[in-house]
């Protein structure tokens, strides 16, 4: 499993999350500031550099920046509890490869981990995001992310998926098969049959409507047809 460093000047929460991280087989080296983890740099090495941006002293962008104008080219995530545009794209254009709000659940973060070290992605160079708009929306392919008016709704990888497939046909109708292939595979059989899967499917777009109406109350850009499926509405 990969060496990863974890550097957050907040106590309670690098001791958890550590110990969640060594719980899956992590290799977890942890610093409360961003010199010592530069000092470490100086001779040591890890796989992954898990980085809170507020810290005194030096803040999460100034120990990046030092990282990349050293040479030091280990992907970098940013944790942190400021969800601006403007400081997720500072994080990337300086060379991290992900920013990750520290209130999403684990198994996001370990997701987000294991898509880094399938992608062996450790070049310091910002690279183009894979991404998706239509009006509000903004999927992010890299990632898995997806945004409403700048602000994150947190789906499931599966949820994403789905939000992909119905934005990208904005305007064309989406049938439950399609949708229920999409989650389980092509021709998967429900032990319930035809009703089965259109329950499967009901259950997930239900999900997704309450992510989307906790970030925005007045999302309405899932329509259904009866005996059919789903269509994604590009609303103004």
């Amino acid at each position: 499993m990969p060496h990863l460093l974890l550097v957050d000047d907040d106590d309670l929460f690098r001791e958890s999350l550590g110990l969640n991280l060594v719980d899956q087989g992590y290799e977890v080296t942890s610093f409360d500031n961003g010199r010592e983890a530069l000092a470490y740099l100086n001779g040591g090495s890890a796989d992954v550099m898990l980085l809170d941006w507020r810290m005194p002293e030096l803040t999460g962008i100034d120990v990046l920046r030092q990282m990349r104008h050293a040479g030091i080219s280990i992907p970098v995530i940013f944790l942190t509890v400021l969800s601006d545009d403007i400081y997720e794209q500072a994080a990337l254009e300086g060379g991290a490869v992900d920013f990750i709000d520290k209130a999403r659940r684990l198994p996001i973060l370990l997701r987000r981990l294991q898509l880094i070290a399938q992608g062996g992605r450790s070049a310091p160079e910002p690279v183009p995001v894979p991404s998706f708009a239509l009006g509000q929306l903004r999927l992010r392919f890299d990632s898995n992310r997806a945004l409403w008016a700048g602000r994150a709704v947190d789906l499931t990888l599966t949820e994403f998926r789905i939000v992909a497939l119905l934005a990208e046909k904005a305007g064309s109708d989406i049938g439950y098969r399609e949708i229920y292939d999409l989650v389980h595979g092509k021709d998967f059989v429900s032990g319930q049959g035809l009703e089965g899967f259109r329950a499967n499917v009901r259950t997930f777009i239900k999900r997704i409507r309450k992510k989307f109406c906790d970030v925005d109350p007045g999302f309405d850009h899932i329509e259904n047809y009866a005996s059919f499926g789903y269509s994604w509405t590009a609303k103004n």
